[in-house]
């Protein structure tokens, strides 16, 4: 007897995952399944996951093709259970491909092809539908995006838009997708909701045509780069009644609401000064230090920087000043905003072709908080205060790109349920969107004069 197994959450159960059981049940003899429990689910990344773990196991029973159903709920479980069970073949989906070769020493690993563009779910009503997900843009953001939406429950990737037809069929080959065009509209017919990971000077047109159509937006930072353009696309998703949300990953981060959490707790008491750095040695011929309009280092970085600046100490500074190191062309290859408060004072130092120690730092009346590079991906912190053996240190996780987190809200927000104390507020946006254009404006007049 040929003995197979294969794992997953099988939550918002859909056709994908009866093929990949059907096929799997074709390899062999006897099919072992094995169903994650939601703390596992939790440990290992997946973010939202709807169904019971009793329900998921009920729908993969229903499909006729396990012969035994076991649970899954703790790392290591998958090597245990191949012994235990003297299993000949373990089978999972094609996108996780290479990532269980070490298994091979136990026995024969198979990649199934898995089903792309699912959008109809099967077995029973569900309680809410997958959302299909477009892409808007080809570049290095949307490729780190596409593998971190498989952690997220309830969203699939459907198909992919580049003006240029030969870069969108070059994206859906590299992710297995059958959808890719240039056509907008084409596109829109295909999805639900868009992710838009183009260029900084595009974002507004998409972003508005998308919601024109209906379509929920999450769109990559800086969302736009002036504040009236800003309010009038927030106006308009709200009146279409669809999601727009702004992709600063670190907004969305679980150490970095943990962080916030302790500042407004009084850890460090009243807090008089926030100084953020991001700053990265890149190559002088890449786009953001060509594009002599749109480039340069603080609409690259900017937005990480503001965000614990305005998140710390509000959107109401009183005085706001530039100070920027530029290139032969006019770009700005370091720059630091200055912020003043009523009661306190921020720094925002940005560097794309210079590089600094990129470390967060919050001074409070009882201490400060530092959070070492990359603070942007927030996994520890400390907090530190005059007798440094009241120290305390603090640790979460962030895993891969962290890009799963917005896309988990994201699908949270579309499904109704909106936070209380949204973890990127519309003002918020708006207020980054205003600081950008008085950024870009100071820029244009000193080349001008």
């Amino acid at each position: 007897m040929k003995r197979v197994i294969t794992y997953g959450s099988f939550d918002l159960f859909h056709e994908g995952h009866y093929r990949l059981l059907k096929r799997a049940k074709a390899l062999g003899d006897y099919l072992i399944v094995g169903v994650t429990t939601e703390h596992y689910d939790e440990w290992r990344g997946k973010m939202n996951v709807v169904d019971s773990l009793m329900d998921r196991i009920e729908n993969v029973r229903k499909t006729g093709f396990a012969d035994e159903i076991i649970i899954e709920d703790h790392e290591g479980q998958k090597v245990e259970d191949i012994i235990k069970y003297k299993i000949d073949i373990f089978t999972v989906g094609s996108d996780w491909t290479g990532a269980f070769d070490f298994m091979k020493d136990y026995c024969e690993v198979i990649y199934l092809e898995r089903t792309k563009d699912i959008s109809s779910t099967i077995l029973r009503s569900q309680k809410y539908k997958i959302i299909r997900l477009g892409i808007i843009g080809t570049g290095r953001i949307a490729a780190r995006m596409v593998p971190e939406v498989k952690y997220v429950s309830g969203i699939n990737i459907n198909a992919v838009y580049n003006p240029h037809m030969e870069s969108a069929k070059k994206f859906a080959k590299q992710f297995e997708m059958n959808k890719y065009t240039n056509d907008l509209e084409e596109l829109y017919e295909e999805v639900d909701a868009v992710y838009i990971a183009s260029p900084h000077q595009t974002h507004y047109e998409y972003i508005k045509n998308s919601i024109k159509h209906h379509k929920h937006v999450l769109c990559e930072k800086p969302m736009v780069l002036k504040e009236k353009q800003a309010e009038e696309l927030f106006q308009i998703a709200e009146e279409n009644r669809v999601v727009l949300m702004e992709a600063i990953k670190t907004a969305y981060c679980p150490g970095f609401h943990r962080l916030l959490s302790i500042v407004r707790s009084g850890a460090v008491g009243n807090v008089c000064d926030v100084e953020a750095c991001f700053t990265k040695l890149e190559n002088p011929f890449c786009r953001e230090l060509t594009d002599t309009v749109y480039g340069g280092s603080f609409t690259e970085f900017g937005s990480y920087t503001l965000l614990p600046i305005l998140k710390i100490l509000g959107k109401k500074y009183k005085d706001l000043e530039f100070k920027s190191q530029v290139a032969e062309n006019g770009l700005d290859i370091y720059t630091k905003a200055y912020f003043t408060y009523d009661n306190a004072l921020a720094t925002s130092k940005n560097g794309l072709g210079v590089k600094s120690e990129g470390q967060l730092i919050i001074s409070g009346t009882r201490g400060y908080i530092l959070v070492d590079a990359p603070w942007w991906k927030t996994t520890s912190f400390e907090v530190r205060r005059e007798d440094n053996s009241q120290n305390e240190k603090y640790f979460s996780k962030f895993l891969n790109d962290g890009l799963r987190y917005e896309i988990g809200d994201f699908v949270s927000s579309i499904n109704g349920f909106e936070e209380k104390f949204p973890k990127l507020t519309k003002d918020e946006s708006i207020a980054l969107a205003g600081i950008m254009e008085k950024f870009l404006l100071k820029r244009e007049q000193e080349k001008c004069g």
